[in-house]
């Protein structure tokens, strides 16, 4: 499960499903504390409130110890990016959705849903109103699914391969997906 490509459930949409070490508040700690969400997926604040701020700023080279080539598409990003959002429900610790701008102006919206399974924790994450284009859809996709994957080995305590390693090979694979 913790490897399967996320699912494109309609357009614009995309739902992936990961099995993480618990309990449910330490993976929520993951998605909201600045501290721990900048070693998986952005530095930034979540405000754990309906209404709250949210910041992602990105950068890609501290999420991996390894030497990890930048790949040319994505040069635009080398310098690091930020994106900002609005929480419009929170139900700690088990549900987190907010808004989270698109580079184009336009939103869309992230939902993170936990449910304790034994000593496990079951992500279920949804990410909604994605632009139309096939190019931002092949990047979330892949995206999610790479930043995801650095979530599971920082819970595993296991060191993440560097992010673009995995994330170019899994572009080509979610544009079959989406062909």
């Amino acid at each position: 499960m913790n490897n399967k490509k996320g699912v494109f459930t309609e357009p614009g949409t995309v739902r992936f499903e990961r099995l993480l070490p618990g309990p449910a508040e330490r993976v929520w700690e993951y998605l909201t504390r600045s501290e721990l969400k900048a070693k998986w997926l952005s530095a930034g604040d979540v405000e754990t409130e309906v209404g709250g701020k949210v910041t992602h700023e990105f950068n890609h080279t501290r999420l991996s110890p390894e030497e990890d080539p930048w790949p040319e598409k994505y040069k635009d990003l080398k310098e690091g990016d930020t994106s900002h959002g609005v929480v419009i429900q929170c139900e700690p610790p088990h549900l987190l959705s907010y808004t989270w701008a698109e580079g184009d102006g336009t939103g869309s919206e992230v939902t993170f849903e936990l449910f304790p399974e034994g000593e496990k924790v079951r992500l279920v994450l949804t990410h909604r109103q994605l632009p139309d284009e096939k190019e931002v859809q092949l990047g979330v996709g892949a995206g999610w699914h790479t930043h995801l994957g650095i979530l599971i080995d920082l819970m595993e305590g296991n060191t993440p391969q560097g992010f673009w390693k995995v994330h170019m090979p899994l572009e080509k694979e979610y544009e079959k997906l989406l062909s």
